[in-house]
């Protein structure tokens, strides 16, 4: 059997990393400034991590959600009082697309409604059909997100107004800021604007956070910027550093009924236990703040390099863009200078590091990007 391939691959193996460096088979070294899509948020092999996920291992991987799991009940806790949503229910999945189903899913079962809105260039995840192919209306909510999704502007307030007015929207979706999209930020008055509008109408706001939260932009969420509180909120990626796990953090107004949401794998031992790990860590190194001093840093120097069309982002979640491809230009980052960066779209660079880059390693990254442009430092 082979690979069923459907990713463009550099040609590196990556086999160990530590904090923000990864390592590949040669024992090359690279300065990480994509964590892994967002994934990495308090650094490679981290020692605390690592010993709490095989203290786990060795004691008990996973158990079914028939039975209690204090280690969920004690992670809802700490992911509580760390984001400052203390009064939410947390429900675990596996991925950030299966928290955005669900969190789809429970607007349409609260509001009775089918429709969605969301924004242009929005990306919330690859999945939609298990559910559509299952023959149980117990599990089968309103809402068909194939035909169901209406994709308005981003920032444009009047647009999402004319779409709420026609009665039969369930919720609007909109993630803290667009990564595969471009890095495009939602502003602080809009953001307001549409919390507004979505509660005088009833109608549910989902914040993803999938790729900007867990303290990448400075705040535990992007969305907390704008001084908003949504109805749900989608969370993965930085939540365990790389092991599989995402969760929807639901307003205190939904009341769950049995058989409403459901997973098998969502919440297991080890994924909790890791997800502990990572919030401990967070709160001892004051990772939140890292990212903001960190990125405010970064985004200031690399405005000034030139050749770069734009600049934009907030903490450690940065976009460059250039007038041109950027395939080329990433694989003379790899090859020549060392570094992972990733891309949106065409012509933008996404940075995504771990959470624990230093001032140091901004400043290194500089240098090897202006080198990989054929600017004089």
């Amino acid at each position: 059997m082979k690979l069923y391939d459907v990713y463009p691959l550099f040609d590196v193996e990556i086999v160990k990393g530590r904090g923000c460096y990864v390592y590949d088979s040669q024992g090359t070294e690279y300065l990480d400034l994509y964590g892994g899509h967002a994934v990495i948020s308090v650094g490679h092999s981290h020692p605390h991590y690592v010993e709490a996920l095989t203290r786990q291992a060795q004691q008990l991987v996973f158990y079914s959600n028939s039975v209690v799991n204090p280690l969920q009940r004690e992670l809802a806790a700490r992911l509580g009082a760390a984001c400052g949503y203390d009064d939410y229910q947390l429900f675990l999945v596996n991925s950030g697309a299966e928290a955005n189903e669900n969190a789809m899913k429970l607007a349409s079962f609260h509001t009775g409604k089918k429709r969605v809105v969301a924004f242009d260039k929005a990306f919330h995840g690859r999945t939609s059909l298990a559910v559509e192919a299952t023959d149980n209306p117990k599990i089968k909510a309103p809402v068909n997100i194939n035909g169901d999704v209406t994709f308005v502007p981003l920032n444009d307030i009047e647009a999402v107004a004319a779409e709420i007015d026609k009665g039969d929207v369930a919720a609007v979706i909109i993630e803290g800021i667009q990564g595969v999209g471009g890095i495009n930020i939602p502003s602080d008055q809009f953001m307001r604007q549409l919390r507004e509008l979505t509660a005088r109408a009833g109608v549910v706001l989902i914040a993803d956070e999938i790729q900007s939260g867990y303290g990448r932009t400075g705040k535990f969420f992007a969305h907390q910027w704008s001084g908003i509180k949504p109805d749900l909120i989608t969370v993965a990626k930085g939540i365990c550093n790389g092991y599989p796990m995402a969760g929807l953090i639901i307003g205190p107004q939904f009341k769950p009924f049995y058989g409403e949401l459901g997973t098998t794998f969502g919440g297991n031992h080890l994924g909790c236990a890791g997800a502990i790990a990572v919030l401990e860590i967070f709160e001892k190194e004051h990772l939140v703040d890292n990212a903001r001093i960190v990125g405010e840093h970064l985004l200031e120097r690399l405005k000034t390099v030139p050749g770069i069309k734009s600049v934009r982002g907030r903490g450690l979640m940065i976009g460059l863009e250039f007038d041109y491809p950027v395939k080329e230009l990433r694989s003379r980052l790899i090859s020549e200078q060392h570094v992972f960066t990733g891309a949106s779209g065409q012509n933008m660079i996404r940075l995504l590091p771990p959470l624990v880059l230093t001032i140091a390693q901004a400043d290194e990254f500089v240098a090897r990007l202006q080198a990989a442009l054929g600017v004089v430092a």
